[in-house]
């Protein structure tokens, strides 16, 4: 227990900074991601591919080494950010890929025939996706969806070792401070669950709502 009362600003920190690369990484990997989808089912051969390649490079790319490519090959390119804004590239880069492929799945799910009657009465293939398509797919897809964040929260942790005050940090911080590893991972252990039990209490709570919609 004093491992925890005697640096609560140790932890506060860290895990604020965990929680705030989580929100900004999840809303732009929700974004990215579904764009990515949207490319994925596209009538445009040009953004299939870009879709298909930029899933098959990233999803199969390390975390850690997109880490680095990111920290470490955008100051090369002149592009100079702080390292928190590069780890939120570097996680809403790699989260994007599982995203889409959710998406995906999830558009696969909608009967082909509302796509043909939305064509039919004049939409648009944007307009289709967005007011058709979309809506049905993330309700198909709210669990795996899910999973994907709850891995990214996790993931976040990665960033520790780029220079980023985050969760993943506080082990070392400890050491340095004399205090046992352990009992500091341990902490770590019971924060990552108060952070990960409401995210799966919100996603159970989705799939009740729209499973009864449906």
């Amino acid at each position: 227990m004093p491992t925890l009362t005697d640096n609560w600003s140790l932890f506060g920190k860290a895990f604020w900074n965990t929680i705030v690369l989580f929100v900004l990484s999840g809303l732009m990997a929700l974004i990215v991601g579904t764009v990515l989808g949207a490319f994925r089912v596209s009538p445009v051969p040009a953004l299939r591919w870009f879709g298909a390649g930029y899933v098959n490079l990233v999803r199969n790319t390390p975390l850690t080494l997109v880490f680095f490519f990111v920290a470490f090959g955008f100051p090369y390119l002149e592009i100079n950010f702080s390292f928190t804004v590069f780890a939120v590239i570097a996680l809403t880069a790699y989260t994007s890929a599982f995203i889409c492929e959710a998406v995906r799945a999830g558009i696969n799910t909608v009967p082909a025939g509302q796509a043909e009657a939305a064509r039919a009465v004049g939409l648009t293939f944007t307009q289709t996706l967005r007011y058709v398509i979309l809506p049905q797919a993330f309700r198909a897809v709210v669990p795996p969806l899910a999973s994907i964040l709850i891995a990214l929260l996790k993931n976040t942790t990665i960033a520790a070792g780029f220079s980023v005050a985050e969760a993943g940090s506080i082990r070392a911080n400890l050491s340095e401070l004399g205090y046992p590893a352990l009992g500091g991972l341990l902490w770590v252990v019971v924060g990552f669950l108060i952070l990960v039990l409401p995210l799966s209490a919100a996603q159970r709570n989705l799939e009740r709502r729209w499973s009864v919609a449906r």
